[in-house]
């Protein structure tokens, strides 16, 4: 099983979400603004990733 790098936070703004995953901001911008993913979460203009649902959304992906 995977193990994850621990973060406290539940949300994670699209930098923390490059950081934690090792990606660009265009890809995590990608994910994020994809209406079929149940981890984004908007507030006001601004988009951050459901920590939890994140990660449970990237294992069923490579399952």
């Amino acid at each position: 099983m995977m193990e994850f790098k621990k973060n406290k936070n539940a949300l994670l703004s699209v930098k923390e979400m490059c950081s934690y995953w090792g990606i660009g901001q265009t890809n995590a911008r990608e994910l994020l603004s994809n209406p079929k993913n149940n981890f984004t979460i908007c507030i006001g203009n601004r988009l951050y990733a459901h920590k939890e649902k994140l990660d449970e959304w990237l294992l069923n992906q490579i399952r």
